[in-house]
């Protein structure tokens, strides 16, 4: 009989055991499922990067290997734009899936009161006013760290962030605390990387999924590269300041590469949705330390940057010269969760290929640097802009310091060099209604 008893105990601690690992198996099954259903997000976004300064959109000199690496593994879109050449709007516009119109962040910074000396702007009370103005309209739309809050996302804010305290946008995680630019967020990739790194180890200890905003000033000015990067390009261009600026964006892929390197080692780059893109572009004055003809300009060399998305197992990494514009981020985010997008977002989901091959043009809109009004988007125009297959029309706004049409063939000529507005009156015309129907100011 204790025998029989025995055996029956045992026969009993198998079926738990064998019940137990059948219940942690569907459970580990189901975590993956809801992980996968909820895959991380990073986003890096360059800053003041030129869209021909990469060794995979193929130039010669400048040495980006991690980001080569990254867009081997990516769905690369070629022809990318921002929709609007100043960094303000344009890292507006990323957050929140809207059109600075719509948002109604323009500008970089508010009006300058007449007879303000510019130095002393950003120190004065009106500057501070205008800046809360600025911050309450990011406040008043919603944004991606808000939008996966509500997913059960934690979020972390790093590097460029304009828009007060990194809680206003909605991020969980921070490192700017108010000031323009970023202040101590502008730590981030030129003096440590810890910050992402922590982050990231806190989301996984919390089991929790999450959202990166890698915003680094860089290669923005100041170009102070390490010595041993500026060494490399100095004989490579008779100009220091292009030196600075080449050995500025390696330095700052070698600073993606760290974080691909840690997605890797912490066994997260599978069910990572990954994005990159640049505020705006940059050609570097090979006379002095500013921009020629790029930044705060309707040109491509202003608007125009690769796109990259990675998620591995989900995007067939390829090469395409279809059209993306940077509000289709939060789209495309949203997509990937299974949520809708706001009724507000213009944007498209950059993975639905049906609906890249259905987009016919893109369009944006570029403005001044200070305000003229903080409230009314349209008083701030300089130009408007749209793109359609290979031709570009600038449309000049009363602000613009010219007032000419600009019609250019930007397959043919990408530097935008010959106007063909004259001798194709009709495209500009068809061009300019449908730039009418996205948004006329009045």
């Amino acid at each position: 009989m204790q025998r029989m008893w025995f055996l029956l105990a045992a026969v009993g601690t198998a079926l738990i055991a064998a019940s137990t690992q059948t219940a942690h198996a569907e459970e580990s099954a189901a975590t993956t499922k809801k992980a996968a259903d909820r895959p991380n997000v990073v986003l890096i976004i360059s800053d003041d990067h030129g869209w021909t300064d990469y060794g995979f959109m193929g130039h010669r000199q400048v040495c980006t290997p991690h980001l080569d690496r990254l867009a081997s593994q990516s769905l690369v879109f070629r022809r990318g734009h921002v929709p609007s050449s100043l960094c303000c709007p344009s890292l507006a516009s990323i957050i929140t899936g809207l059109y600075p119109h719509q948002h109604r962040v323009t500008c970089n910074d508010p009006p300058l009161p007449a007879g303000q000396e510019r130095r002393n702007f950003q120190t004065s009370p009106a500057f501070r006013e205008g800046r809360e103005v600025m911050n309450r309209h990011l406040e008043a739309v919603p944004t991606l760290p808000r939008l996966l809050s509500e997913r059960g996302y934690l979020s972390l804010q790093t590097g460029k962030w304009w828009q007060g305290d990194f809680r206003r946008g909605g991020f969980t995680h921070g490192m700017t605390q108010g000031q323009r630019h970023g202040d101590v967020g502008l730590e981030i990739g030129r003096k440590t990387m810890q910050p992402i790194f922590d982050f990231i180890r806190t989301a996984k200890e919390q089991n929790r999924p999450f959202l990166v905003w890698y915003a680094p000033m860089m290669p923005h000015d100041p170009h102070t590269p390490p010595d041993r990067l500026l060494a490399k390009y100095r004989p490579l261009t008779p100009s220091l300041h292009v030196a600075r600026y080449w050995a500025m964006v390696e330095w700052f892929d070698e600073t993606c590469g760290q974080l691909l390197d840690y997605l890797d080692q912490q066994q997260l780059a599978e069910n990572t949705l990954l994005l990159y893109v640049a505020d705006n572009g940059w050609i570097q004055n090979p006379e002095g330390p500013g921009p020629l003809r790029s930044k705060t300009t309707p040109y491509e060399a202003g608007l125009r940057t690769p796109i990259l998305i990675r998620w591995p197992g989900r995007v067939t990494p390829r090469f395409t010269e279809e059209l993306a514009i940077s509000v289709d981020f939060a789209p495309t985010i949203l997509a990937a969760l299974g949520a809708p997008p706001t009724p507000e977002m213009q944007g498209i989901n950059l993975l639905d290929e049906q609906a890249v091959k259905a987009r016919s043009a893109i369009q944006g809109a570029c403005y001044t640097h200070n305000a003229v009004d903080l409230n009314d988007p349209a008083r701030n125009v300089l130009w408007r802009w749209t793109v359609r297959e290979n031709w570009k029309l600038i449309v000049p706004a009363n602000q613009a310091p010219q007032h000419e049409l600009e019609l250019y063939d930007v397959v043919a000529d990408p530097s935008e060099q010959e106007n063909l507005a004259a001798r194709h009156p009709e495209r500009v015309k068809s061009l300019s209604a449908e730039l009418d129907r996205w948004w006329q100011p009045r």
